[in-house]
């Protein structure tokens, strides 16, 4: 029997405002979803689909459950947006993203335009930038992807392909930076490929134009650029397991520290950059709010991820000379995490490099005016100087926030290679 709507229902609302519904009866809008942000533009519910969350924001041209039923959970949805099947909660799609059928994307993904997946990709706090491509049957969750110019000339990963986010231990310190924040924006950097069959055992860093070969699973990082890398197979054999050695700890830490960095300076590029460009799109405001969000709940993720580790410090002795080396830098870490908190959660991003930072801004406003143009358009007809400036400016973020952590921790030894790689 099919339903009958009654004058308040959100589903009658939307075909009212233009929604196409092609089976009303099969679909499920909750009371608190906000039919005044749904366009009625071009906009395509197919059967089955359920919208939730009184912060789902859904803009003209978005297409819900072509291959699959839908489920969309308080997500923010630039216009053009594809949807084709599965479970979408609490994250941001920007203008013409993507998923195919099987998705499974949880809280704080960002993908920006043209990022998307194909069929049974698995993401949670998930950052990937314009053009960034995912196969099938992927698990990506806490990474952060750059690189890549355009649909044809984009980062990739290939199929069956798994970040390795959890430790015997229990840590999830993993989170890996596969591109960065101060080069990645400026959308000019050779891709990244990460051939299929393969993995990443996080928190890893990764630099431009790198193809790894398919069935690789890296361990280490690599962080040069345009290099073909084959990892070798991991020797067979039998030791004992010492619990909480954490032989690799000043990496993990390192690592762990840039990758909040970047979130910090990414942060920083859409208050002052990408905010004058939502202004003119549909809902803009919104979404921008949306991005705001998702950018704090990671931070706020990989910093609890991190007091996590620092608690299970210092370890129960160990045996040999490796656990002599880290017994200080595990205590040390262990005794001064709120400290390192405090300088992660702090306001450095806001007020470090005021000055390259408005040297940047003016800049490009000028060229702005010159060029017109969307998002993309405008950032990638930058003239090379400027994109530099700006590359710098939030280079600066990091580097400094970083050093402060330095400062905090000087037994782990971290960041005493140089971090900046302008081109």
């Amino acid at each position: 029997m099919n339903r009958k709507p009654a004058a308040n229902d959100p589903i009658k609302q939307l075909i009212k405002k233009g929604v196409s519904i092609p089976n009303p009866s099969s679909i499920d809008v909750g009371r608190e979803v906000h039919i005044d942000q749904i366009s009625g533009k071009a906009v395509k519910i197919y059967p089955g689909c359920r919208i939730y969350g009184e912060k789902t924001v859904i803009s003209s041209g978005v297409q819900l459950g072509y291959e699959a039923p839908v489920t969309l959970d308080n997500c923010q949805l630039g216009c053009q947006v594809e949807l084709k099947g599965g479970y979408f909660n609490q994250s941001v799609f920007l203008e013409k993203a993507s998923m195919g059928l099987g998705a499974h994307v949880r809280e704080a993904c960002l993908l920006e335009e043209q990022a998307g997946g194909a069929h049974c990709v698995g993401l949670k706090h998930t950052i990937l930038f314009p053009f960034v491509t995912l196969g099938s049957l992927i698990n990506f969750c806490d990474c952060l992807m750059a690189g890549g110019t355009s649909r044809k000339d984009h980062s990739e990963v290939g199929s069956s392909y798994i970040h390795f986010n959890f430790t015997p231990e229990g840590d999830k310190a993993t989170a890996s930076l596969i591109g960065d924040v101060p080069r990645g924006v400026m959308l000019n950097k050779p891709p990244i490929f990460l051939g299929g069959q393969g993995g990443m055992v996080g928190p890893l860093r990764m630099g431009y134009g790198n193809v790894v070969a398919a069935g690789s699973v890296l361990r280490k990082d690599a962080d040069m650029e345009n290099k073909l890398i084959l990892s070798k197979s991991h020797p067979g054999m039998v030791v004992d397991l010492v619990p909480r050695a954490y032989p690799g700890l000043s990496r993990v830490v390192e690592n762990n520290i840039l990758y909040i960095t970047n979130l910090i300076a990414l942060e920083q590029w859409y208050i002052h950059v990408r905010r004058i460009f939502f202004e003119h799109q549909e809902f803009g405001n919104l979404i921008f709010q949306g991005v705001l969000e998702k950018l704090k709940m990671a931070k706020g993720e990989r910093i609890k991820r991190l007091k996590d580790m620092a608690s299970k410090m210092p370890a129960p002795p160990g045996k040999g000379k490796d656990a002599t080396k880290t017994a200080g830098a595990k205590e040390e870490f262990s005794q001064k995490i709120k400290e390192v908190e405090e300088r992660l959660a702090g306001d450095t991003g806001k007020t470090v490099a005021g000055e390259e930072r408005d040297r940047f801004l003016t800049a490009m406003g000028k060229h702005r005016e010159k060029q017109g143009g969307g998002y993309i358009d405008a950032i990638q007809s930058l003239p090379r100087d400027v994109s530099r400036a700006g590359t710098q400016w939030l280079d600066s973020i990091v580097d400094r926030i970083c050093d402060q952590v330095a400062t905090v921790l000087p037994a782990l030894n971290i960041f005493k290679k140089s971090r900046t790689n302008i081109s």
